[in-house]
């Protein structure tokens, strides 16, 4: 299965595809960044990255997309630039009638190397010796994307790396502990709230 890892950002959107086997064997594809300057319009800056994840699908043409969930942060302009961002590569996978898994950052650190705390300099070493890079994907923007993809295939490569239907829809099989803590959370709390 081809996937498009995205780990959304306005400044630096990471991008990644690999290529993951039914024996779990990972291949790069492609890895890089979309780029828009700080000072542009917001509205420049998000078709900026709309167009480039875009270009991507149309490229690789891949048959699932993966995605950071947006989590809590102490800067609300980075998380509000955070979650436009990852809803423009929602809205153009749908376009594309892809399934799409959103991963918590705890969840792809843990299924690439073990540890849900891993920093990036681990992540970025596992997905170079799981890819059988050279180096390490650059810049980290990168890399995470490549591991979400990762992690997205190694997980079955289904659209429900996070369950995002309405309440009393049928919960998909293969939820991690953490996926199944956080619908618990939601369920309790009566709403949806910011992954962390």
């Amino acid at each position: 299965m081809r996937i498009l890892g995205v780990d959304p950002g306005l400044t630096r959107c990471g991008v990644g595809v690999v290529d993951v086997g039914a024996d779990r064997r990972a291949r790069f594809v492609h890895a890089g960044v979309i780029r828009t300057p700080p000072d542009a319009p917001l509205e420049r800056r998000l078709l900026a990255v709309s167009e480039g994840i875009r270009a991507l699908l149309v490229e690789f043409a891949p048959e699932a997309v993966a995605v950071e969930r947006v989590f809590a942060q102490h800067n609300l302009r980075t998380v509000m630039g955070t979650a436009q961002a990852s809803g423009i590569a929602l809205a153009a996978a749908a376009e594309h009638g892809l399934p799409v898994g959103l991963h918590t950052p705890s969840e792809v650190k843990a299924s690439i190397t073990g540890y849900g705390s891993a920093d990036k300099r681990q992540v970025g070493t596992m997905v170079m010796r799981i890819l059988g890079l050279d180096d390490v994907p650059k810049p980290a923007d990168a890399a995470d994307a490549l591991a979400l993809a990762i992690c997205h295939g190694w997980r079955g490569g289904s659209g429900g790396g996070f369950d995002t239907r309405p309440a009393g829809a049928t919960q998909p099989a293969g939820l991690t502990k953490a996926q199944l803590a956080w619908r618990a959370a939601e369920k309790a709390t009566g709403k949806r709230r910011v992954a962390t």
